[in-house]
């Protein structure tokens, strides 16, 4: 471990990820939502919530930081090397699907995405770009929608649904038409 990596543990963790998942709910439904909007969604002190995040900036961050490393996750756990392309951007949907509240917060808060770590291409998105290549080169995908477009209408397919299932559409529901609107785009001809 680097000199000043804290790794947290049991209950500092268990605090720190409340605090950050009512973050995450809270400021999707209010932007502007401050320290102690966030505490009593949490179900903590104010000054709790100071101990883990001094700053409100301090919050966005690690909430920021909490996406990427969702992303990370899902990324990895859809195993993307694996089976046909069309298969593993589909389990890569399901997988990022289900951190739509992260997402909308991103959305509902647009500040978030023009912060540096947003802007970079990450390994998360060469990964994408080199499965969508793939399902290109093994005929899989149509190779009239470049890369760069698909992965930009992965996002606005997995947005739809987040917001469908927001709006109380079943969530199944949102995910299954996700899913289809995905295959009949990338199918080839």
């Amino acid at each position: 471990m680097s000199e000043g990596v804290v790794t947290e543990t049991g209950v500092r963790a268990r605090t720190r990820r409340a605090i950050l998942d009512a973050a995450i709910e809270t400021l999707t439904r209010q932007p502007n939502a401050t320290l102690a909007d966030i505490a009593a969604a949490a179900n903590v002190g104010r000054t709790t919530v100071h101990r883990y995040f001094p700053e409100r900036s301090d919050l966005i961050d690690a909430v920021s930081f909490d996406a990427l490393d969702k992303i990370s996750q899902g990324t990895e756990r859809a195993r993307l090397d694996e089976g046909p392309a069309p298969a593993a951007l589909a389990r890569l949907c399901q997988e990022y699907f289900e951190f739509g509240d992260v997402f909308q917060l991103l959305f509902t808060m647009p500040d978030l995405m023009t912060r540096q770590e947003w802007q970079e291409e990450s390994d998360d998105d060469r990964a994408i770009l080199r499965l969508i290549e793939r399902g290109h080169t093994e005929g899989t995908i149509e190779p009239a929608m470049t890369k760069e477009w698909l992965l930009q209408l992965l996002w606005s397919l997995l947005y739809t649904a987040w917001e469908m299932a927001r709006d109380k559409t079943p969530k199944h529901e949102a995910l299954t038409l996700c899913l289809r609107s995905l295959e009949k785009v990338i199918a080839a001809d």
